[in-house]
């Protein structure tokens, strides 16, 4: 007979501690399994060599080989479509209930939805934890209830609400040994799912007392290492936002903590809005005539535009999977205005290049510097690409760094003008929302 488990569903969660929906199994009353799955309709849009699945790739081994090593279990590892791989985990397991996290992309919620209705149809529960917010859903929101479309009112109700949050870290150190006794649960190779190793590396992250203190005071300069990497982690859940909150408050950091409620604001508005991954949240900017030049997109990806900081950010992306914070910001823009490029393209080709591409982010940064979004950037306001180098790269050593061409004779000459691109821009926009 089929031995009877419960499931914990590893997804966006990859870490064995601090885990609600891990947490919750392990303190349950049967053997734990835990699965991770390699899902094909997510990986087959993908180049084959992304960094981002070769990270999760090696997470997911060094998790398995603490479980095998330490607590006699390990780690069940599948590719396939979610729907097919639990019909095959019903087929040599008796399960009871499966336990996991809430996602809250559209993908997600959809996927979610119909493993539950697989589930309820062979009797098995579905339970599943917040744990990659502090706040979700419907948690910040509006005395109407409806949700916050403006950032600074959302974040000060979200600290508002945090002074009498119970802040809880989950250790699951004590509850390890309900794991199921199992050391040859299936594993894959990166070769099984499609893909090689890649040739970029994502970064450990870096939150160090000094680099909060002073974060303020540097994040806005491209040149310093002054960026705690934690993109990739918080996206795929290798550190837990808990610890990272509970560390900006033992620094005292409002900017460094403000920036965690970024990402909750992003995350909430597309769990409220979720079509604006694809549509303007501002319906009137879909009435924008884009341009849409192929030519100057593809010179845009390469990094050849001509002007030497938005070269700089797009050759730093395509070179190591990374883009500094305010760079990201006047590439977008550059896109967008001056070259009046739907911020479509951009967006897609973050997904494709970012580590730390996290949907509700990308999307809402992109919208904001199209000025379609949520606490938009006004359409007028558009970013002066050699004004920003005075600004944020005075001495060129960012740009020197990824753009050591930019002095030479190769180097191409600017794309567009500035002021003819500007005024475009203003009368396009102005034609659409005004």
């Amino acid at each position: 007979m089929a031995t009877t488990v419960n499931i914990f569903w590893f997804r966006r969660d990859l870490r064995l501690d601090d885990n609600v929906g891990f947490f919750n199994a392990l303190k349950s009353d049967l053997p734990v399994l835990p699965i991770f799955i390699f899902d094909k309709n997510i990986l087959e849009q993908l180049p084959e060599d992304d960094a981002r699945v070769n990270f999760i790739f090696d997470t997911l081994q060094t998790m398995r080989n603490t479980l095998q090593s330490e607590h006699n279990s390990s780690l069940a590892i599948y590719y396939d479509t979610p729907e097919d791989a639990f019909k095959t985990i019903m087929e040599q397991f008796t399960i009871d209930t499966v336990f996991t996290n809430h996602d809250y992309e559209p993908y997600a919620t959809k996927r979610d939805k119909n493993i539950k209705q697989l589930l309820d149809k062979n009797n098995i529960s579905f339970k599943t934890y917040k744990d990659q917010v502090i706040f979700e859903k419907d948690e910040v929101v509006k005395k109407d209830g409806k949700p916050y479309v403006v950032y600074t009112p959302y974040m000060r109700l979200w600290k508002e609400t945090f002074k009498s949050h119970d802040l809880t870290i989950y250790y699951t150190n004590s509850h390890l040994d309900n794991l199921i006794e199992h050391t040859r649960l299936p594993n894959l190779t990166l070769s099984d799912i499609g893909f090689k190793s890649a040739s970029q590396n994502i970064e450990d992250y870096n939150v160090t007392p000094t680099l909060i203190q002073e974060y303020e005071d540097k994040r806005n300069f491209p040149a310093k290492d002054a960026t705690s990497k934690l993109g990739p982690h918080l996206r795929f859940g290798t550190v837990s936002v808990r610890k990272m909150v509970k560390k900006a408050i033992a620094e005292d950091n409002e900017i460094f903590w403000q920036e965690l409620i970024w990402r909750e604001f992003f995350m909430q508005i597309l769990w409220h809005f979720p079509d604006t991954h694809k549509d303007a949240f501002k319906a009137k900017y879909d009435r924008i005539e884009w341009r849409n030049n192929e030519t100057e997109f593809k010179a845009w990806c390469k990094g050849e535009t001509g002007y030497p900081l938005v070269d700089a950010g797009m050759r730093q992306l395509n070179q190591t999977g990374f883009m500094h914070n305010r760079v990201r910001m006047l590439v977008g823009s550059f896109l967008c205005k001056h070259l009046l490029i739907d911020w479509r393209w951009g967006e897609a080709y973050f997904a494709e290049k970012l580590h730390d591409y996290d949907m509700s982010s990308n999307v809402g940064n992109w919208q904001w510097v199209a000025g379609s979004g949520v606490d938009a950037s006004p359409y007028f306001r558009i970013f002066n690409p050699t004004t920003q180098i005075d600004k944020f790269d005075k001495q060129h050593e960012y740009i020197k760094q990824w753009v050591p061409d930019y002095q030479e004779l190769t180097y191409p000459k600017p794309i567009v003008d500035h002021k003819e691109a500007r005024e475009r821009c203003l009368k396009v926009y102005k034609e659409a929302v005004a």
